[in-house]
């Protein structure tokens, strides 16, 4: 069994991201043409650690390189204060003849690239031939990061970038910090007003408490495209109010997301609009006048796209370890029976 590390994973993600763009794409279409098995993920909460959970996604990708796997991410919102990732995970690959693992994988940048690649792409499929030239983000932790890095790929005309974080000062600092690493784009910490009047805007945040009413900025552009991409920010009104893109409809209207939210208080589900699948497939933005939310729930099939890109990169470049003993060994039975053993 291959093992990748967190330097492993990270030299093997240099430079492919264009490859991960490509892996998730592939993934999404798979899954709207069946191709796929995406049970429901499981949610663990320990006691006393309010907000935090650990999740589980089994998942199997068909296609011409079948993989399945099982991502198990955890995600802490009090790391940050402690100067900590809030999120940390661990991605198994599994042999589709016998079941054995194949490798594991620390997999916190395997996720989020996942999330930020579809993001991009979904911005990129639902705007269409309409160019985008800023861009809002809403939260300044890793996942919003990686966003940005995969939408200069699907919108190499965005020139701006406004950011807002609840933390005093997380804005600034990550617009300093971009300033230094990408410095063709414009960047400048503003108010929740001013991150919703961009053309797409990057919901990524800790919080779950339904705080953002869109209908209350009335400056926001014509066709915007809303990433939301930590599924509980938004309140019922916007949901309602939008024209609403899902990956999976049965995975999104689950476990308290906005949409669920919206479900139970309207009593049906006749508000989504589009799976994501539907509309790369089709290869045209949808026609309507409503503000385009995006809400993926984050589906297990995108993890083994990707890992399974980054394990392909670490094998041909040499990257990470070979290690024995993660397999149960013969048979003892059907050993001794292959032997000539009586």
């Amino acid at each position: 069994m291959r093992i990748l590390g967190r330097e492993d994973v990270a030299a093997a993600l240099d430079g492919l991201d264009a490859a991960v763009l490509d892996a998730v794409r592939t993934a999404y279409l798979l899954h709207g043409q069946g191709r796929s098995e995406v049970p429901f993920s499981g949610f663990l909460r320990p006691p006393g650690t309010s907000g935090s959970r650990v999740i589980s996604l089994p998942a199997y990708l068909g296609g011409d390189e079948p993989v399945m796997g099982l991502k198990w991410i955890s995600s802490f919102p009090a790391n940050v204060d402690r100067g900590l990732q809030r999120a940390a995970s661990v991605q198994i690959l599994n042999d589709l003849d016998t079941g054995y693992p194949t490798a594991v994988l620390e997999a916190s940048q395997v996720s989020a690239s996942r999330t930020a690649a579809s993001a991009a792409l979904a911005a990129r499929a639902l705007h269409g031939d309409r160019p985008v030239r800023t861009l809002g983000l809403i939260g300044c932790g890793t996942i919003n990061r990686r966003v940005l890095d995969f939408l200069a790929l699907t919108h190499p005309e965005l020139r701006t970038v406004t950011l807002q974080d609840a933390v005093p000062g997380r804005a600034e600092t990550l617009a300093a910090r971009l300033s230094t690493e990408r410095p063709e784009l414009r960047y400048a910490a503003g108010g929740l007003d001013e991150v919703l009047r961009a053309d797409t805007v990057s919901l990524a945040t800790t919080d779950s408490t339904y705080w953002l009413d869109l209908t209350a900025h009335p400056d926001r552009p014509a066709h915007q495209v809303v990433l939301h991409l930590s599924l509980r920010d938004l309140d019922t009104a916007s949901v309602l109010g939008a024209y609403n893109v899902v990956d999976d409809t049965d995975h999104a209207l689950r476990e308290g997301t906005s949409l669920h939210r919206a479900e139970q208080q309207a009593g049906h589900r006749r508000f989504v609009d589009a799976e994501i699948a539907a509309v790369l497939a089709e290869g045209e933005a949808p026609v309507t006048d409503r503000t385009v939310v995006f809400s993926p729930f984050g589906l297990g099939i995108l993890d083994l796209a990707v890992a399974q890109a980054v394990l392909k990169a670490a094998v041909r470049e040499g990257i990470g370890a070979e290690v024995e003993g993660f397999d149960p060994g013969r048979h003892p039975v059907t050993a001794a029976l292959a032997g000539g053993a009586v």
